[in-house]
């Protein structure tokens, strides 16, 4: 991968942070963001750190995102916030405007990307490469399971994950193949975006690899999976599965929440949003008894 330059750091009361994106030599339209934010005052020793990944529709600047950056930064550890390359989101962090890789994305795809950000937050300067946490919301939750079982991490945290990356119903699936195209609206937006069927391949050719509770059975690091009782999204139930299938696995339901926590884009400050701080607070003490266990 070829590292573009980085943006300006950008200080806050607690971290800085500094952009730049990560393409692919043999694909150059293949780009992933990464969104690095540190504790403005580090540690003398290595820091741990968390991989960050969005869900479908979803990016890196997306809702409680910055929040629960900031937040991983305030903590001491080193906030690795990505973009899948199929995100959608182009040269501007706020909008959805690249429709092209949008189009392209595939569920392996999104593991390779995550793969490569992984190996690219291993060599950031300051940070302990053993003490690697990955984070995962909505499908990069899952994602994320697929990914820690095929390179373990020191620890996972889940918010409201996909337990099965197959949630296509037959008609769906055969207008899917009948037209060549899937139409995603987007409600937030108003923006139709589309999905090639080349998805759907990748999802059936890859089953095995993208089974995310078979995946979740192969993690031997300690597993946190929060879900909200009120999320419609992806049921409450995945929480349990997930953390049911794998070896050190703990589910907590957080009563009344949604999909996102009670967060929306743009996202007030957190404390007036009682289930995102608690879902937050909860993620912290987790990653920080993991790492330092």
């Amino acid at each position: 991968m070829i590292e573009t330059p980085r943006t300006p750091v950008l200080r806050t009361d607690v971290s800085e942070i500094e952009r730049l994106a990560l393409v692919d030599p043999t694909e150059l339209t293949r780009r992933i963001g990464v969104r690095i934010e540190r504790p403005l005052r580090p540690a003398r020793e290595p820091a741990p750190y968390v991989v960050l990944c969005h869900g479908f529709k979803g990016f890196m600047d997306w809702g409680f995102f910055p929040a629960l950056s900031s937040a991983i930064a305030g903590a001491g550890f080193v906030a690795v916030s990505m973009n899948t390359s199929g995100s959608g989101v182009g040269d501007d962090p706020l909008t959805m405007d690249d429709d092209a890789a949008f189009f392209r994305d595939t569920y392996t795809r999104q593991v390779e990307d995550i793969a490569r950000v992984r190996a690219f937050a291993r060599r950031i300067g300051g940070v302990d490469a053993s003490s690697e946490v990955l984070f995962g919301h909505s499908r990069g939750g899952g994602m994320m399971v697929v990914s820690a079982a095929e390179e373990a991490p020191a620890a996972v945290a889940l918010w409201a994950a996909i337990d099965d990356a197959d949630r296509f119903d037959g008609d769906a699936k055969a207008g899917w193949r009948r037209d060549g195209v899937l139409l995603v609206p987007n409600g937030r937006t108003g923006q139709i975006h589309r999905m090639s069927v080349d998805a759907l391949d990748d999802l059936e050719r890859h089953r095995e690899r993208l089974d995310v509770l078979a995946a979740a059975a192969r993690i031997e690091a300690p597993l946190l999976a929060l879900h909200g009782s009120a999320d419609t999204t992806v049921r409450p139930e995945a929480a349990a599965r997930i953390a049911d299938a794998a070896p050190r696995g703990a589910f907590r339901i957080l009563e009344g929440a949604d999909h996102a926590f009670g967060a929306r884009h743009p996202c007030p400050d957190p404390s007036e949003l009682p289930l995102l701080t608690a879902a937050i607070e909860a993620t912290l003490a987790f990653a920080r008894d993991s790492v330092h266990a």
